[in-house]
């Protein structure tokens, strides 16, 4: 069977890739192969089945800054298909969406099966054969162009777009036709720690904690929150994935150092002798001297310098004052292995960006032979900007297979 295009991989980036290669070129002939039963699995999941289109950040140069791997690759592609185009691309056909006060991007539905369904329309208007439970084995180059072999058959291409994600088998295809991939590590996860300063506060967050890794010079701020594994929230998924290669070497064996406030060890004892003056006669532990301190969280910090939390202000010495601002501002704690953030597992690792041309997302190896989302060492922090990289990847693809095939 002859298609002029065969995309592998019935993801968020094989879809994009297929629709905007249509929509610019009505006559070509393109079939999108998924291995599995059904096609956009991970965006069906995504954002706790909400789909984080994309993120509110509108300056190419800002954007590249989400990204531990790829920042240098995308600057280019996002000045061509940004945040702000996808917006577009998704209203215009019928998906209204909204910016939430963390500048993420939904759905005003509330549910990804608004994306879904706008790209299931989108490929029955187009004519885009989608063909589930097709495995590809092989991919082989021949004078013709391309042949694909599944498990139901094979198919001829002038063009190959490998869409397929990151997984052992895609990693084997790609290793096929030579291209290297740097090897795989976990990215976007909690930090396991056992510690009893954390223990039985689990839903307790902070809104602006600043988080680093000790003995280096990655450091986070941002939303912090306490799990049943230790701790989670934007500030450490953000170091996860800057330091996923760094923590995998480290065999996740590493120290957390956390700064609850945000602010210096002085500033904090001022404020805490600041509340000491005004309140000689009040239990310490009645509530939080710190806005952006719980009760709950107040408390745990006022045991662990050895203090009954129905002492009172005038009973608390300079030095206790210390001990608790030292807590709070440069808390060190020992993490043991990591936790996958929900659904959404993300891998720092893929093929290697130095053989990709990234203005057409075109391999360097092979002419006609395209890549884009996670196939590629690309990742990103949450909060839509994975998508992101695939909507991107996806675009440009789609306009090279149209503009090449007119």
């Amino acid at each position: 069977m002859h298609k002029d295009v065969v995309i592998v991989g019935g993801g968020a980036a094989g879809f994009f890739t297929a629709i905007t290669a249509k929509e610019n070129n009505p006559s070509l002939k393109v079939v999108i192969l998924e291995k599995g039963k059904e096609v956009l699995q991970k965006v069906k999941i995504s954002g706790g089945g909400r789909c984080n289109v994309t993120h509110a950040c509108f300056v190419p140069k800002d954007l590249c800054a989400f990204y531990p791997r790829g920042k240098k690759e995308l600057l280019g592609p996002f000045h061509q298909f940004m945040t702000g185009d996808t917006m577009e691309w998704f209203e215009s056909r019928g998906v209204p969406l909204k910016i939430e006060k963390d500048n993420r991007v939904f759905p005003t539905s509330n549910s990804s099966q608004s994306i879904l369904d706008c790209f299931q329309k989108q490929v029955d208007d187009l004519g885009i054969e989608v063909l589930t439970n097709y495995g590809v084995n092989q991919i082989l180059k021949n004078e013709e162009g391309w042949s694909v072999q599944t498990s139901k058959g094979n198919f001829n291409a002038n063009k190959i777009v490998i869409t397929a994600g990151s997984s052992k088998r895609v990693w084997e295809l790609v290793r096929s036709l030579q291209h290297s991939i740097i090897q795989p590590v976990p990215s976007l996860f909690t930090f396991n720690i056992k510690d009893s300063r954390l223990t039985d506060l689990l839903g307790v967050s902070v809104p602006h904690a600043t988080v680093r890794l000790v003995g280096t010079k990655l450091e986070t701020t941002g939303p912090l929150l306490i799990t049943h594994w230790g701790l989670s929230g934007p500030a450490v998924l953000k170091l996860s994935a800057f330091g996923a290669r760094l923590l995998a070497e480290k065999n996740y064996e590493y120290q957390v150092q956390v700064n609850w406030v945000s602010k210096s060890f002085g500033q904090v004892v001022q404020e805490l002798q600041k509340t000491k003056k005004a309140n000689t006669k009040k239990q310490i532990a009645l509530r939080s001297p710190l806005e952006a301190i719980s009760k709950r969280l107040w408390e745990r910090f006022v045991v662990t310098v050895g203090l009954d939390p129905q002492s009172r202000w005038a009973d608390l010495s300079n030095k206790k004052i210390e001990a608790i601002a030292q807590h709070l501002t440069n808390g060190v704690f020992q993490a043991n292995g990591k936790s996958t953030f929900k659904e959404e597992f993300v891998t720092a690792g893929g093929i290697d960006l130095k053989e990709i041309n990234f203005k057409r997302f075109e391999s360097k190896l092979h002419k006609n032979l395209f890549f884009a989302g996670e196939v590629l060492n690309i990742d990103a922090v949450t909060g839509g900007f994975n998508f992101q990289n695939a909507w991107t990847g996806g675009y440009l693809i789609g306009k090279a297979l149209a503009e090449e095939s007119s």
